[in-house]
């Protein structure tokens, strides 16, 4: 195997790793590969020499002795929003803790010839399975069309498809609109994502939901498009509709709403209680600190990463929805 690196200007290969570690050469190969056939202390030996001579794996080289790249492809075809972004991050640190590398390719949503490009540009590197971070419903239409001949895994597609792994976005909903209940709100407003993220639309049907479990109607429904700027115009809107509580979709556009009830004088949360959803850093030191629905993007990596890696054994479990969290602060008061 040609597999080297570079240590004190020569280089490294595995016939160095084999002899540091006594072993031949098969055995370092059989390690490299996660052979199960080696011995823990030998296996133990070989990472140790591998270490001390500074060994880097060259993945091309393992491809061509495995005919296997290790590699899994990641195609986004939105990746400047807060959950696609930490997922996509997520992902790159999921798969290389399994020994896999990542290889990224980013499409137009709005544009099929673009999502088909970037799958077939992942699909000629070899890529052993891609992970579609897909917002958009036309994402999805666009990868309808194709035969890619490796597994093809959804995230953020809020459970369409039948290979689509998300966090329960109609069960955060639901956990928002229930803690603005719990504290006696009836007049509850929602401030959406834009009508083509498919999570938007999920959390509008869990806003829905809840309210009709519990007998109430709808206050206000507005539409944004996930930034801070647009909470902020909605300020005026909420005010008119003279509703108690706010369910914001995301927390940048619950920051910029707790910015416009701010410089019109209105207090939160003793005038209009707010819940966002994603938990993002910021969260905790918003003013107030701000309520909101945690997602586990790390779980939703390790699972996509663990059910392409199994392919079509990995169990049904792994791709159910995984449940959201309700972070309760201090954005939330019962009304006067």
């Amino acid at each position: 195997m040609n597999d080297v690196s570079s240590r004190h200007g020569r280089t490294v290969g595995v016939r160095d790793v084999a002899a540091l570690a006594g072993v031949s050469r098969q055995t370092v190969s059989r390690v490299l590969n996660d052979h199960p056939d080696v011995a823990p202390e030998t296996k133990t030996r070989v990472l140790q020499a591998m270490h001390e001579l500074d060994y880097r794996m060259n993945n091309a080289a393992r491809a061509l002795g495995t005919r296997r790249s290790r590699t899994l492809g990641v195609l986004a075809s939105d990746a400047l929003q807060y959950g696609p972004s930490r997922s996509i991050a997520a992902i790159e640190n999921a798969a290389r803790a399994a020994g896999y590398w990542v290889s990224a390719a980013f499409a137009d949503a709005g544009d099929d010839d673009s999502v088909i490009s970037a799958v077939e540009h992942l699909v000629a590197q070899g890529v052993e399975g891609i992970v579609v971070v897909a917002p958009h419903a036309r994402t999805l239409r666009a990868l309808d069309t194709l035969r890619v001949g490796v597994p093809v895994l959804t995230l953020h597609s809020a459970g369409r498809g039948s290979r689509g792994l998300s966090v329960d976005q109609a069960a955060g909903a639901r956990l928002a609109v229930g803690a603005l209940a719990d504290a006696g709100h009836s007049r509850i407003a929602h401030l959406s994502g834009p009508a083509d993220w498919l999570e938007a639309e999920s959390r509008t049907e869990g806003y829905a939901a809840e309210l009709a479990h519990r007998g109430l109607d709808p206050a206000l429904m507005l539409v944004g498009d996930w930034t801070a700027r647009s909470g902020y115009e909605a300020t005026q809107a909420v005010l008119a509709a003279d509703v108690t509580a706010v369910f914001a979709a995301n927390d940048q556009m619950a920051l910029g709403l707790l910015g416009g009830l701010h410089e019109v004088g209105v207090a939160v949360p003793d005038e209009i209680s707010v819940v966002g959803f994603d938990d993002v850093p910021d969260a905790a030191y918003y003013w107030p600190r701000l309520t909101t629905v945690r997602q586990d993007f790390e779980e939703l990596a390790r699972r996509a990463v663990a059910s392409l890696i199994g392919g079509s054994d990995a169990a049904a479990s792994a791709l159910a929805p995984i449940a959201p969290v309700l972070v309760a602060r201090d954005s939330v008061a019962r009304p006067r």
